[in-house]
């Protein structure tokens, strides 16, 4: 059910029609003023619609780099499975054979 949510993102007011939980509208709205902000203070002054565009660019950066990270861990976590399976499946065929190279590499926290 959309239901309308009113936050104030960089000094705006805006009116965001949304089913999601107000809190997290306003999470939202804080993040972008937070990305805003830091953009101001960083250089000469542009105007906000230049510094909201570039705010947008960084958001859209970040969330691609997690994208990408995420499809990388799922694929590494995909491979060890298999390798886990397999090594699993070896050892009900073969319970009384240990060999050194059926090691799974576990790297560190």
């Amino acid at each position: 059910m959309n239901r309308s949510v009113q936050v104030l993102v960089a000094g705006q007011r805006l009116s965001i029609r949304t089913s999601a939980p107000a809190d997290y509208v306003h999470e939202l709205a804080d993040f972008v003023t937070g990305k805003i902000d830091e953009l101001r203070q960083s250089g000469p002054s542009v105007p906000t619609q230049s510094i909201a565009l570039l705010a947008a660019m960084n958001v859209a950066d970040e969330l691609i780099r997690l994208r990408e990270n995420h499809a990388r861990l799922k694929s590494e976590i995909r491979e060890r499975t298999k390798r886990v399976l397999k090594l699993v499946e070896q050892r009900l065929n073969a319970p009384d054979t240990i060999n050194a190279s059926d090691t799974i590499d576990v790297p560190p926290d």
